[in-house]
């Protein structure tokens, strides 16, 4: 008599399944210990009934129902894809030692090959499911970002209709132009301008076209008169009285005015356009940036993360001594520095997010520095603390704040020299009669030059060998979402001070969070 399967997988199922479950809860992953093991054990029961219709009855039917539920169940909850995979092997390395010892060796190869064929389905459509899946996720949400662009492209439109129809008018500068002397100009052309009417007429048109306009302008004029084709609109800059220049839009026509050949004119300011227009690029490049971003995140950090695993085994390895240990701890440092590299650059891709709750300013101050003690340690560095003890509570989000501050202060750290000190300072104060809450981080290392200070904010800009150029964007972003400023302020080489004001709220300008 043949062996019995069907009976094996009965007789063994609640001591596989709670085995199963179990292993599942502790060796696979991070996100697998954090589940209940009773809904682990739910999930593993459906998983093993569906292998068993699969080994039995070779009946794919069961297993495609669960792979399509648990694919959805755990890209949602953020399960990495190499340890699904881990937890559907694990069936294998628990049902083996079992059949081994209740099978002969024909019997053992021929159920192996059915266990083996079941599992290399399961786990290749699996993948594939999960990784279409996820593929139209970061579809879906790179589309909801390009429609944000069009719908903010819609608005730009919209509010440069507006803003046209209102500057025709009130603010359109008419004049008329004979022989390149300006003959007529209205009370809007000489503001602009900032000139008064008397010192506008009699002038020639050019000194009010900047240097670098000039001799375009003046061949769209002379082509103009010469009845040659001209564009009926074009742009310039205007060359103020103050020597400012702002972009202007001019729309000519070339008519007769007092029985003379004329041209006349309307000029518009089109700086607020010109803005607008570099807003909605800004906007565009930054959905690219967040596609980009987002796709490329789950290809990264699962290698990364399976990479610093192995290290770290590798490192608990008594075998290796001297360089080679040495070597294996350098490899994670960096592993770590490129996940930190990877968290900033999806946090800057991404809308700053707030959850708003009291906070106490001086207590989150103090918590970073505690947390990067041993860092100040590396270079003997003190830190000297200047914190109003009735500082009242801030309406904020304590944990984007912490991120702040511990930016701030490793840049500090790593500006100063050995045994340099760091100045951290919290007050009460008033802008404009509004409530404030002012933090300065200080430092005493070499300061900023001037020719860097104007950029440290901007995206991807560094001095540093090392780093992306996020850190103090993602400062100025989380600042700015709180309603408050950051400023800097370095005398080069005498050290650098950053400082942050953020209003207090009205709901809690009354505590102290001295307590």
């Amino acid at each position: 008599m043949g062996f019995d399967l069907l009976g094996f997988i009965n007789y063994n199922r609640s001591q596989i399944i709670e085995k199963w479950a179990r292993r599942l809860h502790t060796e696979v992953g991070e996100q697998y210990s954090q589940r209940p093991l009773e809904e682990l054990v739910g999930t593993v029961t459906e998983a093993f009934d569906a292998n068993s219709y699969v080994i039995v009855h070779n009946d794919f039917s069961y297993i495609n129902r669960f792979i399509d539920k648990i694919t959805r169940m755990r890209l949602e909850a953020g399960f990495p894809l190499s340890d699904v995979q881990k937890a559907f092997e694990l069936y294998r390395s628990i049902v083996i030692p079992l059949l081994a010892r209740e099978t002969n060796i024909e019997d053992f190869h021929e159920n192996i090959t059915k266990i083996n064929h079941c599992l290399a389905y399961t786990i290749h459509r699996f993948s594939d499911h999960f990784q279409n899946m996820h593929e139209k996720k970061v579809r879906d949400y790179a589309q909801r970002l390009e429609e944000e662009v069009r719908n903010r492209t819609a608005e730009l439109k919209e509010s440069q209709l507006k803003y046209k129809t209102l500057v025709e008018e009130i603010n359109d500068g008419y004049f008329v132009i004979q022989d390149g002397v300006i003959v007529f100009a209205n009370k809007a052309f000489c503001q602009i301008h900032g000139y008064k009417f008397e010192e506008v007429l009699g002038k020639k048109f050019y000194i009010f076209v900047a240097s670098e306009s000039r001799t375009r302008v003046a061949k769209i004029y002379t082509n103009s008169l010469n009845m040659k084709p001209t564009p009926p609109i074009f742009e310039y800059m205007r060359l103020n009285k103050d020597g400012s220049r702002f972009p202007t839009e001019i729309m000519a026509k070339v008519t007769k005015y007092e029985n003379r050949l004329s041209n006349i004119g309307i000029c518009r300011d089109i700086t607020e356009r010109v803005k607008m227009e570099q807003r909605v690029r800004e906007t565009e490049r930054m959905a690219y940036i967040g596609q980009i971003t987002t796709s490329l995140s789950h290809e990264i950090r699962n290698p990364l993360s399976a990479v610093k695993m192995n290290l770290q085994i590798l490192k608990k390895n008594n075998q290796l001594l001297g360089n080679d240990q040495r070597r294996v701890e350098i490899s994670v440092k960096e592993i770590i520095r490129l996940e930190r590299i990877l968290k900033e650059l999806l946090d800057f891709a991404k809308p700053v997010s707030l959850k708003f709750s009291p906070c106490n300013i001086n207590r989150i101050l103090s918590s970073c520095v505690e947390l990067l003690e041993m860092k100040f340690k590396e270079k003997s560095l003190s830190t000297v603390f200047s914190l109003d003890p009735h500082l009242p509570m801030v309406f904020a989000d304590a944990e984007k704040l912490g991120q702040v501050f511990i930016n701030l202060l490793l840049n500090a750290a790593e500006a100063c020299s050995q045994e340099g000190r760091i100045l951290i300072t919290s007050r009460y104060n008033q802008d404009d009669g509004q409530p404030m809450s002012e933090i300065i981080i200080e430092d005493e290392g070499n300061g900023i030059t001037k020719k860097h200070i104007s950029d440290i904010f901007k995206p991807f800009f560094t001095t540093k060998t090392k780093g992306t150029g996020l850190g103090l964007t993602n400062v100025d972003r989380i600042v700015k979402a709180h309603g408050g400023w950051v400023k800097v302020k370095s005398i080069h080489p005498h050290g650098t001070f950053f400082h942050i004001c953020l209003p207090i709220g009205k709901d809690y300008a009354q505590d102290t969070c001295s307590r």
